[in-house]
């Protein structure tokens, strides 16, 4: 009796042969090819490689990572709700 209660609340959604695609997931990887993009990834590469190079350091590299995936979502988002059906 309860099943049949949860299914009617949450129905089954059968996909279409074809095989599904996250669009963020395709979004990121044109957005990361974008020029400044690129740049704040080297920008967290960088400071990445320094902190690894050091054996005591309180540095880390939040802050660039914050940077680049700021940046990164918000060329997603520009498209991102056009392309889910």
């Amino acid at each position: 009796m309860a099943a049949n209660f949860f299914r009617s609340l949450f129905p089954r959604v059968k996909a279409e042969e074809e095989e599904l695609v996250d669009p963020q997931t395709e979004l990121r990887a044109k957005c990361a090819e974008d020029h400044h993009t690129a740049q704040l990834f080297a920008r967290y590469q960088q400071c990445n490689d320094r902190v690894n190079s050091r054996t005591k350091t309180a540095e880390t590299c939040t802050e660039e990572l914050f940077d680049y995936l700021h940046h990164l979502d918000h060329c997603v988002a520009k498209t991102l709700m056009s392309r889910l059906k």
